[in-house]
């Protein structure tokens, strides 16, 4: 199962007048985890959507659960979960580094589609590596 941990600096301008992180900004984190999480495993994604694969977003989830603030560290660790021939699911867990505190859980859901946009199969070479332990292709 592929999996990694992604460190981010709460930056000043993702925080709201409550000197919190805003909500948006855990989904735009779960990108950076999803992106990284690919590199550490050997997939470039840019050389993935020049091989005609791009693998679109169909949902997002996030359930917050304790504030981040200006200047915190965050851990987000990225968790490939289940893939399917043409769809796959990734959960995160997003912590403050230094208590380890869960700020929030989430997930996404991709298809992975052609440049015409068109649902395409995951080619074998990163199937190979979303899967894992994953269940079998179906």
């Amino acid at each position: 199962m592929l999996e990694n941990t992604t460190q981010v600096r709460v930056r000043y301008a993702e925080t709201d007048q409550m000197g919190v992180v805003y909500h948006a900004n855990y989904v735009v984190w779960m990108e950076v985890g999803r992106v990284e999480a690919m590199r550490a495993a050997g997939v470039n994604y840019a050389e993935m959507e020049r091989e005609g694969v791009r693998v679109a977003v169909l949902g997002v989830e996030v359930n917050y659960k304790s504030a981040a603030r200006y200047d915190d560290l965050i851990d987000i660790k990225t968790t490939v979960v289940e893939v399917q021939s043409r769809m796959m699911r990734i959960e995160y867990a997003i912590l403050r580094a230094s208590d380890q505190q869960l700020l929030a859980t989430g997930a996404t859901r991709h298809l992975f589609v052609n440049l015409e946009m068109k649902p395409v199969r995951c080619p074998e070479k990163y199937y190979a590596v979303f899967t894992g332990a994953c269940l079998p292709r179906t």
